[in-house]
């Protein structure tokens, strides 16, 4: 007697190999058989005549660090047949917290910090205990934030760290390697690792690397310095001797438009080498982040608070003004305020949907002013959508095999804000716009894009795959209905198409509808330490 029984379904395993009609039998959280199996007892059948099985997808670059606590059901993306988030992306994990950097996460995250009764942590292994203990919907992978790290030694200052601060932050490293994170990533546009050389991010990428994790990057510079940047990823990457995980391929900004292909051929030439290469990327040509990263990262030192105490003083903003009109938004990116959206805004919803230049207009204000007023009065908790990248160039990084799907977003609460459609949509999107009516890559290179190559880059190697013993984390969709419904617009669109969705053996999305069940966990990395 089997628990569950998938029957009839157009399996493809994630492998990238074609598609083959069959079932799929799971015993507790595994599958365990895989062929014809109309003469097995199972306590649930499921008939998935036309509908493809594949595994559950692995979002590699993912946010929901705090907020799979606030909202452990992650309705945003279970309901796109995501189970397994990997999140500390760009730098950035809830852990370490001391007293030098509790002021850098309570700025952006307050909200969702509130909602879950405050940090109860200090350590990455007490995050990690508090996380493991939760409910969840989906697993969790964790990575490591060089951000955090850095900001609980030495705060948010621009300068080097001292021989005895570099120790402290090599020992936070490996103890968090050791309770189970994936690798160690930065986030080289944000403070405090835009004051990062590469000496620092390779001494601490080199125990991730001892400990067989990965170096996973929101690089320095999307724009016209793409190519240097990615170039300087993979130097940390061989120098420390840790998998290089590009985060979120992109080149924003018109006149970078067409480097995603230089930039690929890089990356191609050093795994031709035999070096451990890669990137993710999302299928949508806006980006998201905190309003306060398009200001000077010289303004931005000390962190969002010391950037406020900045703007009001009206020295220091005549300053950041003249920055704008010698450098532009963000330096060389040639942005101008209308590609810049309110997402979220606490105290100004009736801004959110709104380009900057929009309210610039309706307010009769200058575009600096409005931009610094909002953030004042959000305490550095905004958050924006750019609109910077060409359709041309989305299409060369989601299509490329050395890329899988991500989605740069986190789990969401319905009805607040206006965030990206990433959000919601990411992976229906691909598989319905990108494959069915595009035919840009087929549908078994997708899946393998959204599950094995993920699942490869992280070391999770009882995931990615429909195989006998892997884990019965499994999608189920209609390949002819799936969809993405979120729109800029009208984010808060669940997809359509996703009919079922098992997280270790439990049916958490039945027939479209979610069934509120939490059998998510915590991946730990197998603490194999290598010379």
């Amino acid at each position: 007697m089997l628990d569950v029984v998938i029957r009839n379904g157009i399996i493809v395993d994630g492998s990238g190999s074609p598609p083959f009609r069959g079932d799929v039998g799971v015993k507790g959280d595994s599958i365990v058989s895989i062929g014809d199996l109309s003469r097995v007892r199972a306590e649930r059948v499921i008939d998935t005549s036309n509908l493809v099985v594949s595994p559950g997808f692995i979002d590699l670059h993912n946010h929901s660090d705090l907020e799979i606590l606030a909202v452990p059901t992650a309705d945003n993306y279970i309901m796109q047949g995501v189970t397994t988030l990997v999140t500390g992306n760009c730098g950035y994990s809830p852990a370490p917290i001391s007293e030098l950097n509790k002021d850098l996460y309570l700025a952006r995250r307050r909200k969702t910090i509130e909602t879950i009764g405050g940090i109860r942590w200090g350590s990455f292994e007490e995050y990690l205990d508090v996380l493991d203990k939760s409910p969840k919907a989906t697993n969790i992978a964790p990575l490591i934030g060089h951000g955090a790290v850095r900001s609980s030694v030495m705060g948010a200052e621009n300068r080097e760290p001292t021989d005895r601060e570099l120790g402290e932050m090599r020992e936070i490293v490996e103890k968090a390697m050791k309770a189970g994170a994936f690798g160690i990533s930065t986030g080289l546009i944000y403070i405090p690792g835009v004051f990062a050389k590469k000496h620092e991010i390779v001494e601490l990428a080199k125990v991730s690397a001892r400990y067989g994790g990965i170096y996973a990057s929101h690089m320095r510079d999307e724009g016209n310095g793409l190519i240097d940047s990615i170039i300087e990823t993979i130097y940390v990457g061989l120098e420390s001797g840790a998998g290089v995980e590009i985060s979120h391929l992109k080149a924003a900004g018109r006149p970078a438009w067409g480097n995603v292909s230089r930039a690929l051929r890089v990356i191609e030439d050093y795994v031709r080498r035999g070096y451990d290469v890669s990137a993710d990327a999302y299928p949508y040509t806006a980006s998201s982040t905190g309003l306060e990263a398009i200001f000077p990262s010289w303004s931005r030192e000390g962190g969002v608070y010391r950037l406020i105490d900045r703007l009001k003083d009206r020295e220091t903003f005549n300053r950041i003004v003249k920055h704008f009109e010698r450098s532009g938004i963000m330096d060389e990116r040639y942005l101008d305020w209308g590609q810049i959206y309110i997402a979220s805004s606490e105290s100004h919803r009736e801004f959110e949907g709104l380009s900057i230049l929009e309210i610039a207009e309706q307010t009769k204000s200058d575009p600096v002013d409005v931009a610094s007023k909002i953030l004042i009065d959000d305490q550095g908790s905004t958050t924006i959508i750019i609109h910077s990248m060409s359709e041309e160039d989305v299409r060369e990084a989601i299509s490329h095999p050395l890329v899988a799907i991500s989605s740069d977003g986190s789990v969401r609460k319905p009805g607040e804000g206006k965030p990206h459609p990433r959000n919601y949509g990411t992976y229906p999107r691909v598989l319905g716009h990108y494959v069915r009516d595009l035919k840009l890559i087929t549908l078994e290179e997708a899946i393998r894009k959204m599950t094995s190559l993920p699942a490869r880059k992280l070391g999770l190697w009882d995931r990615g795959l429909i195989r006998p013993g892997f884990k019965a984390d499994i999608t189920i969709f209609n390949p002819y209905t799936v969809n993405d419904r979120s729109t800029f617009q009208d984010p808060h669109k669940y997809p359509q198409g996703i009919e079922y969705v098992l997280v270790n053996g439990e049916v958490v999305v039945d027939e479209g509808e979610h069934t509120g069940k939490t059998p998510g966990r915590l991946l730990r990395k197998t603490r194999i330490k290598t010379l």
